[in-house]
């Protein structure tokens, strides 16, 4: 009787593909394990075992697989169960699930290698220029891969080259796999038991008088174990002595010391927990005490408690009680930045319970991280993740705490799938019966709406810890400053005053700027022309501290202009400001103070937000300049004045959530003010100070943002009323992304009738070349949403089955943000 096997594979294919297996292999199979597939004419991957059966496929016929790469399954069959529902919620495959969720060394890739044939008899006078250099290479080495021939020969499409190789009986090509992780193995070193014999020692001791360095090497040895009676690292050995690696590898070769290898693991927490307890406050008790109540009526609760209220503790101790019975938890930040603070606080308390999973990690710290998990060994009790922990294999989830739940970071853009994280966690909470808490100071509008209407359980806590004042707003109207000339550079003189007086003070201060950069615009003052990225429809942004032209979108850079592009005019200023500017700025009004930049550029390596979040903390750090990162959860104690340096920036976005974006940023960041006894204070620079939304922020009138909010959602026909799929058309003919959209609107629209927006250009329409169209779906409450999206896939089968419009890119995004 044969056998079959479904797996998913690591491609964007709409469905499982089969394969045949033995009945030896099939009753050693389970679900989740790996098996290496032959796809295409040569190329191998990674699979999943999804499902074994003996039903062999209709249209095709099965395959056998090359080999199985694991003893026990990698996947649970609840991770199989949620990457199905975000495939099918997010109309995306679910090998793009299955690479987005598993550490890239977890899929093994297949490369080709290229080998010397045996009975190679080599004429070199029948080789062009091109095949004797492949040979050459091959007979240095046993084996090359492809990519270092195309290195070899400096040019991409080198097949041609390799056939002819082939043909000639000189070269064979395989497919190999290679396993990528490679465990973290520490060198140790040994006596040779030999010398354990004391007659024996005396006489090395007098062997080694000629060599006073490995002598001394060997002494220090000694010293250091009978310190302590672990075994003894290499490099240890090597800094104790003050010898070089070089003296000990000869007392190796000498056969008097003895080297070995022992595995570790990359992420390790050596301390012992040093928080024994935490206090709650009478009011962090009572939401305490609610949160447990509304848990046990509904899975998920909307926790709403105001900046520095000290929600955090709660949840360390929401976590404690889930730990006690045995269970995991998951604990998922918007900000790697924020894990950073996060993980001493909670490693405090938990000890070596705790891992931290995101990507700023090496491949191989991931896989271990991602090991650990899956045996539900005691390091992973806890796990504080981005985006991506939702994918881990948990074995026992009892809790899940989203933190900052508003935050857009949650949500996936590219590549597929566009997955939004908390909402996915929700689901992910109920395979597992787990509770879930969405913590938040500014929640968003749809999950405040759904707490109004009693589907989630909801918390609040108005009141800050310890009764510290919620920070005093001010509103500085910097269109009547310029009138009045009371401006120097960006800052008003109520912001330089406010500045000067907390640093005399001994406190800090918080500058945000949502722009990184010197200036987005550089402009001729002659004939009004501005260097435009060649590649897509922006402005070059400047960027100082290398003096280049930069753009955000595809990286394009050029050096600085002495003078104007098209006239030759040497008069070119800058225009708008971006977090360089005011550094710079800030440099030349303050030079006493140490100031420092917090964005996308300054925070590029692995430990950089460590460092700068570290030296502000230990006020090595007076002034802190940033971008939205600074708004998202961060606790310093000494931050006494936040100033936002142009809030009209944020408020004049073409989006329905701009307002919404705009109250909860300005919120976040003011919370970063004042958080220990004396009161904060916030500087809010805009040229329109009576902004109805900037005036709810002066006042923290987080209900006021929402109903007007709300209100101007339904009558628009927008979330959280109407679901939303946005169908992005990419190509780079412009004609052929104009029919592409107008065939696919009219489609849909034929169906969907007035739910349906555009085909329209969004506000940057090329990036990289790629002309880009927009078209949205509404989705009224009462229509299914199922039933919408298999209408959406029936019209994108039509719409692919349309050879003029194969080249063109159609990206879905259902819950855009």
């Amino acid at each position: 009787m044969p056998y079959f096997i479904d797996v998913i594979l690591p491609l964007p294919l709409q469905k499982r593909f089969t394969y045949a297996i033995s009945e030896a292999e099939a009753n050693f199979l389970q679900e989740g394990m790996r098996v290496a597939v032959p796809f295409g004419k040569s190329k191998i991957y990674t699979a999943i075992t999804a499902a074994i059966h003996q039903n062999p496929p209709q249209v095709y016929e099965a395959k056998p697989i090359n080999q199985i790469l694991d003893k026990a399954p990698l996947i649970t069959n609840h991770q199989l169960k949620f990457w199905n529902w975000i495939a099918s919620y997010y109309m995306c495959a679910e090998g793009e699930v299955l690479k987005a969720a598993l550490p890239g060394a977890f899929l093994l890739e297949s490369e080709s290698i290229v080998q010397l044939t045996k009975e190679a008899n080599i004429e070199e006078t029948e080789l062009n220029d091109e095949e004797y250099l492949v040979i050459e290479a091959l007979q240095r080495q046993s084996s090359i891969k492809i990519q270092e021939v195309a290195k070899i020969l400096d040019k991409k499409n080198v097949l041609p080259i390799l056939n002819e190789l082939v043909q000639k009986g000189l070269v064979l090509l395989n497919q190999e796999i290679y396993e990528q992780y490679k465990p973290k193995k520490i060198r140790y070193v040994r006596l040779n038991s030999v010398y354990d014999n004391e007659a024996n020692m005396h006489r090395l001791l007098d062997e080694l008088e000629n060599a006073p360095k490995q002598k001394e090497a060997l002494l220090s040895y000694f010293s250091l174990k009978a310190q302590h009676k672990k075994p003894l690292k290499a490099k240890e050995l090597s800094d104790k002595s003050g010898v070089s690696a070089a003296i000990i590898k000869s007392l190796i070769k000498k056969e008097i010391l003895e080297e070995f290898y022992k595995k570790t693991d990359r992420v390790s927490f050596e301390e012992e927990s040093s928080l024994t307890n935490i206090k709650l406050s009478e009011m962090q008790q009572k939401a305490f005490s609610e949160i447990e109540a509304g848990l046990v009526e509904q899975d998920v609760c909307l926790f709403h408690g105001v900046t520095s209220s000290g929600k955090t503790e709660i949840y360390i101790k929401l976590i404690e009680k889930v730990i006690a019975r045995g269970q995991q938890a998951l604990y998922v930040l918007p900000e790697i930045a924020l894990t950073t603070q996060l993980i001493d606080r909670l490693r405090a308390y938990f000890g070596d319970k705790v891992l931290v999973y995101h990507s700023k990690y090496s491949v191989n710290e991931r896989v271990e991280v991602y090991q650990h998990i899956l045996q539900d060994s005691e390091k992973a009790r806890i796990v504080i993740g981005a985006r991506s922990s939702i994918f881990l294999p948990f074995a026992n989830l009892g809790l899940v705490v989203v933190d900052e739940e508003h935050e857009t970071s949650f949500k996936q853009f590219d590549p597929a799938p566009r997955y939004h994280a908390r909402d996915a966690a929700v689901v992910l909470a109920k395979l597992f019966n787990a509770k879930i808490i969405l913590g938040s100071a500014t929640p968003s509008l749809e999950s405040y709406f759904n707490a109004q209407h009693h589907k989630y359980a909801f918390v609040e806590l108005n009141r800050r810890y310890a009764n510290v004042l919620d920070p005093e707003i001010e509103i500085v109207d910097i269109k009547t400053k310029y009138k009045k000339k009371e401006m120097k550079g960006h800052f008003s003189d109520r912001m330089l005053t406010e500045i000067k007086d907390t640093l005399d003070g001994g406190e800090q201060v918080i500058l945000f700027q949502n722009r990184r950069g010197f200036s987005p615009v550089l402009e001729c003052n002659t004939c009004g022309h501005s260097p435009q990225c060649p590649n897509c429809d922006v402005s070059l942004t400047y960027h100082s501290h290398n003096n280049q032209l930069r753009c955000h979108y595809c990286g394009y850079h050029i050096a600085m202009q002495k003078k104007c592009m098209a006239c030759d005019s040497p008069e070119i200023t800058t225009k708008g400001f971006g977090t360089e500017q005011i550094e710079t700025e800030l440099k030349a009004i303050f030079p006493d103070y140490k100031t420092a930049r917090m964005d996308q550029d300054t925070t590029r390596g692995k430990y950089a937000y460590e460092k700068l979040i570290n030296a502000f903390e230990q006020q090595e750090i007076d002034i802190l300049i940033g971008t939205q990162m600074l708004s998202k959860g961060l606790d310093f104690r000494k931050v006494n004045l936040v100033g936002v340096m142009n809030a009209d920036n944020l408020l004049n976005f073409p989006d329905f959530r701009a307002h919404e974006r705009s109250f909860q940023l300005m919120l976040q960041v003011a919370g970063r003010a004042g958080r220990t006894k004396k009161r904060g204070k916030v500087l809010i620079q805009s040229y329109n100070p009576h902004h109805q939304i900037i005036q709810q922020v002066s006042t923290g009138d987080y209900s006021g943002m929402y109903k007007d909010q709300l209100e101007e959602r339904y009558n628009y026909k927008y979330p959280p009323f109407h679901r939303l799929i946005r169908i992005t058309l990419k190509c780079r003919d412009y004609s052929k992304t104009n029919d592409a959209a107008e065939w696919l609107a009219t489609g849909m629209k034929n169906v969907f009738k007035e739910n349906v927006l555009g085909p329209e250009f969004p506000p940057v329409a090329r990036i990289r070349n790629e002309y880009y169209k927009n078209i949205l779906l509404k989705i009224p409450q009462q229509q299914s949403l199922g039933k919408t999206k298999k209408v959406v896939q029936r019209i994108m089968e039509s719409f692919r089955a349309i050879g003029a419009f194969r080249s063109v890119k159609v990206v879905i995004n259902v819950d855009p943000i």
